[in-house]
């Protein structure tokens, strides 16, 4: 494949799969997991990662049960040694959710970039979310590390409304990044053919999460390191 022609493809798959990053953000922007958790979940706590569950302690509920729009809060390690936070974007199973951050994997060789809805599975003995996988793009699969965690922090009302302000200024930025980035690849890649074609194909890289899903649900297959 062309190089121009998959530089093109890459810029499309971002726009169509971080469907909440505004408009020039995955060019220009260097996102940290804080302010972006902030923004997109709501949730009021500033400082670096390591320090949001003690902060959040008299503020909001927290929990050890995964919910859409919580903050999993990740403890730090020698090499995260900040600490890491994520938002839930949907609970698939009860061991395996997806989530939405920033600044976790590599992406085309950068970091600092948004991943929309990838996969997390809890790999804990008792099932508390305790220790838990992470999608790491690279290898299109689940990382060999394991991570563990403090927990969840739950939005209140307030959160929630904060959210949906958040959320619809990055959808309106990333609809229009999304629209111009398909364009591009229509002409790039089969001219005369319209850009939504082309989306149907970006879309097929969603498969090897399906893939992925399918395989951890089975208890007989566990999560491959």
């Amino acid at each position: 494949m062309p190089n121009r022609t998959r530089t093109l493809l890459g810029s499309l798959a971002a726009a169509v799969v971080v469907a909440f990053t505004p408009a020039g953000a995955i060019a220009d922007t260097y996102w940290q997991c804080v302010p972006f958790a902030r923004l997109i979940s709501g949730i009021q706590i500033f400082g670096d990662a390591r320090t949001w569950w003690q902060q959040a302690s008299g503020r909001y509920e927290t929990g050890q049960t995964p919910k859409a729009g919580a903050v999993i809060c990740f403890k730090p390690t020698a090499r995260m040694n900040l600490g890491h936070v994520a938002v839930v974007s949907q609970v698939l199973t009860e061991r395996i959710v997806q989530i939405t951050h920033a600044n976790w994997s590599p992406i085309e060789g950068s970091r600092g970039k948004i991943e929309k809805d990838v996969t997390l599975v809890d790999v804990s003995t008792t099932g508390d979310w305790s220790e838990v996988k992470v999608w790491y793009d690279p290898s299109r699969d689940l990382g060999g590390s394991t991570y563990s965690t403090h927990g969840f922090i739950y939005p209140d009302t307030s959160a929630r409304v904060l959210a949906m302000t958040g959320l619809a200024k990055l959808q309106n930025g990333a609809l229009v990044m999304a629209q111009n980035a398909a364009e591009q690849v229509a002409n790039a890649v089969r001219p005369g053919s319209g850009p939504i074609g082309v989306l149907g194909h970006a879309a097929d890289s969603t498969d090897l999460i399906a893939a992925l899903i399918q395989r951890a649900t089975r208890p007989d297959t566990p999560p491959r390191d």
